[in-house]
């Protein structure tokens, strides 16, 4: 496979082997994605490449959960810009509340329409990159 270069860099920080599989197929054709599952794996991706884009699952398994990564990220000055999209089955305000106040740039509860999430992540990217990634429909 060929990637272009220009394209953007996507890291989905995900433990659910089924998001992860839909995330990873929905976004590949606008964003060069990577995949982790926990806090172990999301240290050595980042090590290893700039994103960015993150989308951070918020109750991830292990000692560090996606607030705790966020907090991290945004408190590294290398990192501190990346765009995150926080993701949680949980629905709550208090956990809207908490994900913002770590950090991400927008929270978003699962399931959620395609559109939406992709809208989001495209506003996303216009608003801080000025950049337009177009429909996801389109390559």
């Amino acid at each position: 496979i060929i990637m272009e270069e220009n394209r953007m860099k996507m890291l989905i920080v995900e433990d659910d082997l089924e998001n992860q599989s839909f995330l990873r197929v929905f976004f590949k054709r606008k964003f060069d994605v990577e995949v982790c599952d926990s806090a172990e794996t999301f240290y050595d991706r980042m090590s290893k490449k700039n994103f960015d884009i993150i989308i951070m699952d918020i109750s991830l398994r292990g000692d560090k959960d996606g607030l705790q990564l966020t907090r991290e990220v945004r408190a590294d000055e290398n990192t501190k810009d990346i765009i995150i999209v926080g993701l949680s089955a949980h629905a709550f305000q208090r956990d809207r509340e908490n994900a913002i106040r770590a950090g991400v740039d927008v929270f978003l509860t699962k399931p959620i329409p395609n559109d939406t999430l992709f809208t989001a992540v495209r506003n996303l990217i216009k608003d801080k990159r000025g950049v337009d990634i177009g429909d996801w429909r389109k390559k």
